[in-house]
């Protein structure tokens, strides 16, 4: 118990002094998942907006592959990645493999199912308020989209924070990837993982702390937002 407590003293003095070790894989983890987010987003929300309006044959095959997306394993995800970015891979080449852009995409490929579902649900039912005033304008597909995700943007930002809230919490992967290099492709849960495994118990919590710091405070952000957006709508 005493030795629990002083890993606890050393682990507070780590943040509190600003350990320059510590911050580096704090800010690297937060780039990386940020990026990832953007990425995700980027494809994610016009494809969950797309799925919100349209009809075709083969639409629930694709949300029941996409809802299934959303429980993909992280590590068979960095093993696909991983296949497609050594060296004998389609992507080899390119010289990604434990890099940060490959955890990135690791990241990235894992939320985005996530980041799609979750926007189709949010924009559809505000496609069934606004789909026949937009059709009485003329607008098409695309106009469409724009506009459920410009009026929806509130909801769709606590869509954006779960996403990165997944993406910073992710460990398989991006070790598979990234590699764990000290310095290079180090991040926090993997650091996490190292550390303890090495018994280094003030280092890992001290990142264990701050990680939970962020995800406490993007929670609380994605609350305060969906409230806004209750109100906003009325």
């Amino acid at each position: 118990m005493g030795d629990l407590g002083s890993a606890f003293q050393q682990a507070m003095g780590l943040v509190v002094a600003g350990d320059p070790a510590l911050w580096r894989i704090i800010m690297l983890s937060l780039g990386v998942s940020l990026t990832a987010t953007l990425i995700a987003a980027c494809i994610g929300l016009p494809l969950g907006a797309l799925l919100a309006i349209s009809r075709f044959p083969g639409r629930q095959g694709l949300l029941v592959a996409l809802n299934a997306l959303m429980g993909l394993p992280p590590v068979v995800a960095g093993l696909l990645i991983y296949l497609l970015l050594s060296r004998s891979g389609p992507l080899g080449p390119l010289g990604l493999l434990f890099t940060p852009t490959a955890m990135v995409i690791a990241q990235a490929v894992l939320i985005m199912p996530i980041l799609a579902a979750l926007a189709r649900q949010v924009l559809e039912g505000l496609w069934e308020e606004y789909a026949e005033q937009l059709r009485s304008l003329g607008a098409g597909p695309w106009r469409s989209i724009g506009t459920l995700l410009r009026d929806g943007r509130l909801a769709l930002l606590t869509v954006l924070l779960a996403g990165f809230g997944r993406a910073s919490a992710e460990v398989g992967a991006v070790m598979v990837v990234g590699g764990n290099i000290e310095g290079f492709t180090r991040v926090m849960t993997t650091a996490i993982a190292l550390e303890t495994s090495k018994g280094d118990l003030p280092l890992a919590l001290a990142l264990g702390l701050v990680l939970m710091a962020i995800v406490l405070g993007v929670n609380a952000a994605a609350q305060w937002l969906r409230q806004a957006s209750a109100q906003w709508s009325g």
